[in-house]
């Protein structure tokens, strides 16, 4: 038989992104247990890669070097080499992430690390070309160098030892403080003391954060300044949400014809994106948009999340249901060439003075702003002001440029594709179906239905029902993956808010099984924490945590904030002591960098200040309340579904398995056949009130 570390073995793999690689002379291995025990067994080390589908250096660094002979005869004879795709195993991505940027101050995609044969890291950085570029090593001269010390005694002892003291480093930042610690769960100040940080890293001239590029959508920091506007009334918060808002919409990281957003902007004015359109963008961006509406009355966010649930309706959605991750950031062997136009590009498709009003509109120039004299589209002038200049009225303007960009979408659909990552991700599709639901409750009720066909498609696919365990991802029938704590929070957090859009009992009884499931498998009674592995998870170097908010929100804080949401839905539940001892543990973490543990902040006020529940007893919430209730910013706020009667309660505590009613339900039926609310802050509560003002006004009296 055939040695498999003699072959590139990736083409047996379901990842796009290995696959990708699987005509690499390099003889690629998988992270498995075949490639790590033959290191072992050799005492090579291990080359690692770590990447993802849609990543342009990744891209480039395989037509350098992974294509290269060269470089693929000296990674086949000195090392091991693995690829890892990071939206598939972000376990080991996190790990290896985390000391790149504690050894080297910074870190992102490719990943690049040599190991120890027992997986420690000795060497390790981001992207190398093949030969070096300034400061940088090339690729080639590091093999030859690191291969020439791993067979020198000497050199190799100490690369273990800094390998030894690396991972030991990784170690320190996912220990947890003694179980019996006094720590006590962050307060109010916590919170004020991030939206304080946040408001001295706004960008006040383009908006965004910090004053320079590249530009990060970071939707927690944008979340927080929300709950500052909406709580306190603080016009810099909400002068820094708006701000932002206006500038990510406006500039090139939203896509003008298509609708969605790019992941980034790479410079400090929002003007030219980094290509790829990933999902959990798409579904993190949505809800801010929407909360920025309700407390603007903007209809411009209205439209900007219109267009962005059209794009992924159309281009990131499984014809039975789920979400694909990405669209790549390259179409053929050019970033960007789908997304990018020149003043004859659109003369070609357009006549004047459509075509002049679509240049001036949105900055396209001879000289364009973007590589090759072409144009990312913005926002570069306003309707009125074309109208003046133009002697038009604005109506005619915006018919003008409207029917424009229909017109040049349907010419940009006959360019070069950029390539489509078709993993279906537990995580992010629960990310997706928040975003759906949210605007099935403040738009349009139709916005359910893709949510409850997502969440029907993953529970259906990726969910054991008789274990309550879940699979990480589905592509093309191949379900792999043991699920992640991003999984099985974000998830149970979609499911929980498509419960509380449409009163639809499924979907709560969806999340309270995954929560369930987190405390037995996550949920350490020891350690007091909840781990992003499950206790039964592969053994890596550590056993790693997500405290930190970053592309998508920490699981952790993701996490914590549904145990106390949840607790009253459960008859005796331990969530919320859970939660509690989880905030405990990680306080001092908490409070000595708020800002980056956001989620974990706004997970401990909810702690600290009990939550607000509008408990509905109605069989269909009436569509004057449903209009009240889009109209009002309540963050933390839960609505609490349930039948008017008894006995419609008890079919569903029935249906749940439950043998008593949580107290979120517990007599709160309807008054005298009448839709009835419940109102309850701080774990205090109104009386049941047939109207729904009173009751938000109760809740506004009280919070």
């Amino acid at each position: 038989m055939t040695d498999p570390l003699r072959r590139n073995r990736l083409a047996e793999e379901g990842s796009p992104y290995l696959t990708q690689h699987k005509d690499n002379p390099v003889n690629w291995q998988p992270w498995d247990e075949t490639a790590l025990e033959a290191a072992k067994a050799q005492n090579k080390p291990i080359f690692l890669s770590i990447g993802y589908s849609a990543c342009h250096w990744c891209h480039v660094m395989e037509e350098e070097s992974f294509e290269d002979d060269a470089v693929a005869e000296r990674l086949n004879e000195d090392f091991i080499p693995i690829k890892v795709d990071r939206e598939e195993r972000p376990d080991i991505d996190s790990i290896y992430m985390s000391i790149c940027q504690r050894v080297t101050g910074r870190g992102g995609w490719p990943l690049t690390a040599w190991l120890t044969p027992e997986g420690s890291p000795f060497y390790i950085g981001t992207y190398f070309p093949k030969e070096p570029q300034g400061q940088m090593p090339g690729l080639l001269d590091l093999l030859e160098k690191i291969a020439g010390s791993w067979n020198d005694p000497e050199e190799r002892s100490e690369m273990q030892t800094r390998a030894e003291q690396w991972t030991d480093t990784a170690r320190d930042k996912y220990d947890t403080p003694n179980a019996d610690s006094t720590s006590e769960v962050p307060g109010d100040d916590t919170l004020d003391s991030a939206v304080r940080t946040a408001l001295r890293s706004v960008d006040d001239e383009y908006g965004g954060f910090g004053s320079d590029g590249p530009k990060f959508p970071q939707p927690g920091r944008i979340n927080l300044l929300l709950r500052a506007a909406g709580r306190s009334g603080s016009s810099d918060a909400l002068t820094a949400v708006t701000t932002t808002l206006d500038a990510m919409a406006n500039g090139g990281m939203y896509d003008h014809l298509g609708g969605g957003f790019h992941r980034y902007a790479t410079d400090r004015e929002w003007t030219v994106p980094h290509f790829e359109k990933m999902l959990y963008d798409n579904a993190g961006l949505p809800p801010l948009y929407l909360a920025g509406h309700q407390l603007t009355d903007d209809d411009g966010y209205v439209e900007t999340v219109d267009e962005t649930l059209a794009f992924v309706d159309r281009e990131l959605t499984h014809p039975d249901g789920g979400f694909y991750s990405t669209l790549d950031a390259r179409s053929g062997d050019e970033e960007g060439s789908f997304y990018v136009w020149t003043p004859e590009d659109v003369h070609t498709h357009l006549d004047d003075p459509a075509a002049t009003l679509f240049c001036e509109r949105y900055g396209v120039t001879d000289g364009g702003n973007f590589e090759r004299g072409t144009t990312v589209l913005n926002v570069s002038a306003t309707v009125e002001a074309l109208a003046d200049e133009h002697d038009l009225s604005a109506d005619e303007v915006e018919d003008t440029v409207a029917t424009a960009r229909e017109t040049l979408f349907e010419a940009r659909e006959e360019r070069t594709r950029p390539p489509r990552d078709e993993k279906i991700l537990a995580g992010w599709n629960g990310m997706m179906i928040s975003a759906y639901a949210d605007a099935a409750r403040m738009l349009d009720a139709d916005y359910a239905e893709p949510a409850r066909d997502a969440l029907d498609f993953v529970t259906d696919h990726l969910l054991d029902s008789e274990t309550g365990r879940l699979q990480r991802r589905f592509i093309d029938g191949d379900v792999a993956g043991e699920g992640y704590l991003e999984d099985y929070a974000f998830l149970a957090r979609g499911a929980f808010d498509l419960y509380q859009a449409t009163g639809d009992l499924q979907p709560l009884s969806v999340a309270l099984g995954l929560v369930d499931t987190i405390v037995s498998a996550f949920w350490d009674t020891e350690t007091k924490t909840i781990y992003f592995t499950p206790d039964d998870g592969e053994e890596l170097v550590t056993r790693p945590q997500e405290l930190t908010d970053s592309s998508t929100p920490s699981s952790l804080g993701a996490t914590v904030d549904l145990l106390c949401e949840l607790d009253g839905f459960v008859a005796d539940a331990d969530y919320r002591e859970i939660a509690g001892e989880v905030l405990a543990t990680h306080s001092n973490r908490i409070t000595g960098n708020p800002l980056q543990h956001v989620s974990l902040t706004l997970a401990a006020d909810r702690y600290t200040n009990g939550g607000a529940e509008l408990t509905v007893a109605v069989d269909d919430l009436p569509s004057d309340w449903r209009d009240t209730l889009a109209d009002r910013y309540l963050p933390g706020v839960t609505l609490a579904h349930r039948p008017p009667t008894e006995s419609g309660l008890q079919a569903w505590l029935d249906e749940l398995g439950l043998e008593t009613a949580p107290p979120v339900w517990a007599g709160r039926e309807a008054i005298d056949g009448e839709p009835t609310v419940y109102a309850c802050e701080s774990f205090t509560c109104s009386p049941p009130k047939t109207a729904l003002e009173p009751a938000l006004e109760w809740l506004d009296e009280n919070r």
